[in-house]
């Protein structure tokens, strides 16, 4: 790759800064090709993914953020300082029209463990510093890793406060765990609005993106850590399963429906920090963790007895999967080979059982799935996993679960735990209710939330902790944020306890 001279980035440097103290009628600072933010992620020991997307008007409804057809030029810096003193990889991408001028670099080169700090150059002007990391080395734990989880980011629902939380943290990683756009428009109550109607096309999709980047709260989480980020249904479209739609309009055929979804994930990838051409991938942390980022949207089977809430003898019927037979068999593998001290499955959907007085229970979820849930829990036993960790967005409240070998017996092992963190602002600012809910039919249930934020999770050689950081509102900016739960898992001794 051509090498960058420090000095060409410096100099630019100095003139945009000076650009961006002046009004936004500036044409210089109206040319800025940044707006969008910078992002990394998919870390490994010695490379790491780099994002950027070239956008001077986010908003254009063809979804090409007012650049031209041209492809354009672009130069990435790594460095071991923020000052950019020492440059340890460098190199020029074209951002291509195709590809909405998104930008993917893999830098390599780079050590095992360490923190680094990257920026993007294009047309004169220098984007924002991001700050990333490498995992460590094989056969070294690392100091201890800070995680925040998060999910579920409504644009017409508040404002991304939390995003902002997070970048203060400065957390090692985070695992974004679905639904980073909405599809659909004109929320009741809304507190902002999308641009356009429902994402249907490309073009839609790819407006969406920028829209949601032109967020500075969000923007700032991007460029404090690297992220590991999966898709849910918003993405594409509320609660679609397969190739299946969940009746939704507006009304298409199955052909547009296909394209609508494919266009989706093309917009997805462009706009993320992806390494893998699959969502689901592996994504190792030295001897200390192992993530399994799962993809429990593609290849499920259909909801049975429809969505949502349902009593609904289908759900126990032998062979029904929401991972695909694949994708399923790739998990058990991966985590019969015990690499670290925890296995880490990041995933979208509630995971342990949720059972009301009746015997109801959400399709959506694995209790749609209970035989593919059955299967995946007795596998890591009869693997010997001693410390798995499900960690799952989707539900819009917080939740720290015991997973249980047999949830119809009380006694029954436990065999691992899930930790569900609440939405960043999907349902607006949610209630104070902290009462367990369906305690009877649920005992494995030990914390619950209806506030909105995210959860922080520390893993340590010995130990874990999580804590459930919430937000009072997010219809108006600038909440605090504050803890409303700590618990620990002890490594080899499944089951969370209150600190």
């Amino acid at each position: 790759m051509q090498r960058i001279d420090r000095r060409y980035f410096v100099l630019g440097g100095l003139s945009v800064a000076g650009s961006l103290l002046l009004p936004s009628t500036n044409a210089a600072a109206a040319a800025n090709p940044f707006r969008l933010g910078v992002a990394s992620g998919d870390p490994f020991q010695t490379s790491v993914v780099l994002w950027t997307r070239l956008a001077v008007q986010p908003l254009n409804a063809d979804g090409h953020g007012g650049m031209s057809t041209a492809d354009v030029p672009v130069q990435w810096q790594v460095a071991t300082t923020s000052s950019f003193s020492k440059i340890v990889s460098s190199g020029t991408v074209a951002a291509r029209h195709a590809k909405a001028h998104a930008v993917h670099v893999i830098a390599g080169g780079l050590s095992p463990g360490r923190v680094y700090y990257y920026r993007f150059r294009a047309r004169g002007h220098i984007s924002a510093v991001g700050r990333t990391r490498t995992s460590p080395a094989t056969g070294t734990f690392g100091p201890d890793l800070r995680i925040a989880v998060a999910s579920c980011a409504s644009w017409e629902a508040g404002y991304f406060t939390a995003y902002r939380r997070i970048a203060e943290e400065r957390p090692d990683l985070v695992l974004f765990l679905g639904d980073y756009i909405y599809e659909d428009s004109g929320l009741p109550g809304r507190v902002r609005a999308h641009a356009g109607g429902e994402a249907v096309t490309l073009a839609h999709y790819r407006r969406r993106y920028a829209q949601y980047r032109t967020d500075p709260d969000l923007r700032a989480a991007h460029a404090a850590a690297p992220w590991l980020v999966i898709p849910d249904d918003h993405e594409v479209e509320n609660n679609y399963a397969k190739l299946v739609r969940a009746g939704n309009t507006p009304v298409m055929t199955a052909a547009r429906w296909r394209t609508r979804r494919a266009a989706a994930y093309r917009a997805f990838r462009e706009n993320t920090p992806l390494r893998s051409k699959t969502f689901h991938r592996r994504v190792p942390w030295g001897r200390l963790a192992t993530f399994h980022m799962l993809d429990t949207r593609q290849f499920r089977d259909d909801q049975p007895c429809g969505d949502y809430w349902k009593v609904c003898a289908a759900a126990d019927r032998a062979g029904r999967t929401i991972t695909g037979a694949a994708q399923e068999k790739w998990l058990l593998d991966g985590l019969a080979q015990r690499a670290a001290t925890w296995d880490v499955l990041g995933q979208q959907v509630f995971f342990a059982q949720f059972m009301d007085a009746a015997g109801g229970a959400n399709m959506d979820g694995w209790d749609g799935y209970r035989d593919a849930r059955k299967r995946l829990q007795r596998g890591w036993v009869n693997r010997g996993v001693r410390n798995p960790l499900v960690l799952t967005g989707d539900v819009h409240a917080a939740f720290a679960n015991d997973l249980k070998l047999d949830y119809r017996d009380p006694g029954s092992a436990t065999v691992g735990t899930e930790l569900i963190c609440t939405s960043l602002t999907s349902n607006g600012n949610g209630t104070s209710l902290e009462a367990l809910p369906h305690r009877a039919t649920n005992p494995h249930f030990r914390f619950y939330s209806e506030r909105r934020g995210y959860t922080m999770v520390t893993l340590g050689k010995d130990r874990y902790r999580a804590d459930f950081r919430t937000l009072p509102q997010v219809t108006r900016r600038g909440a605090s944020v504050s803890t409303r739960a700590s618990f620990e898992v002890e490594a080899g001794r499944p089951g969370l306890h209150r600190i």
